[in-house]
């Protein structure tokens, strides 16, 4: 399955394209607006995604990698073979991370990549099939109640959804009466 996040200048038309595309390769696409509309944008995708799973209840899910293999070779099979790098640096934080969440256990856990949504690389200004590049990998972050280790890659958010201005810059708090105004 492939969510399409619809951002403020999709066209349908792009978007369709996209879709038709993924449909002669055998994958349902699905758009999402969670972006402009929270939660009631993204319900599509989770009725797709819910029937996709009831579907095939009986697949077994299957990694590009051996959960027992070390995170930096899982790291390094996901970037050749989904984003087409010759390889990964890890930075220092990243190096720390791996060896904690290793002697923690958590090393057998699968990951989930966070990097831009407008490229195939760590580079939002990359576009199309990008080669001869290497990503580098900042930090790698743990979801251990989800079930995850999530590596960032270059320069992002990890937060998904705000808006340019976040609204909770209008809370406030009114010292003449005590209440929280702002909220909603």
């Amino acid at each position: 399955m492939v969510a399409l996040n619809r951002f403020p200048g999709d066209t349908d038309a792009d978007l369709n394209r996209i879709i038709r595309f993924c449909a002669r390769l055998g994958v349902e696409a699905v758009v999402a607006e969670h972006y402009s509309k929270g939660g009631e944008g993204a319900r599509g995708l989770a009725e797709a995604v819910l029937q996709m799973v009831q579907k095939n209840q009986r697949r077994k899910l299957r990694f590009p990698y051996r959960l027992e293999q070390p995170i930096e070779k899982k790291i390094e099979i996901l970037a050749r073979k989904l984003y087409g790098a010759d390889g990964v640096d890890y930075l220092p934080e990243a190096e720390a991370k791996i060896e904690l969440y290793t002697r923690l256990g958590f090393d057998k856990l699968p990951l989930c990549m966070a990097k831009t949504h407008l490229s195939l690389s760590h580079e939002p200004d990359v576009k199309g099939v990008p080669r001869g590049y290497r990503i580098p990998i900042r930090d790698i972050r743990a979801s251990v109640g989800a079930g995850f280790l999530y590596p960032l890659l270059g320069t992002m958010r990890t937060m998904p959804g705000l808006p340019t201005r976040p609204v909770f810059y209008d809370v406030d708090l009114d010292l003449e009466t005590g209440r929280v105004v702002g909220l909603f």
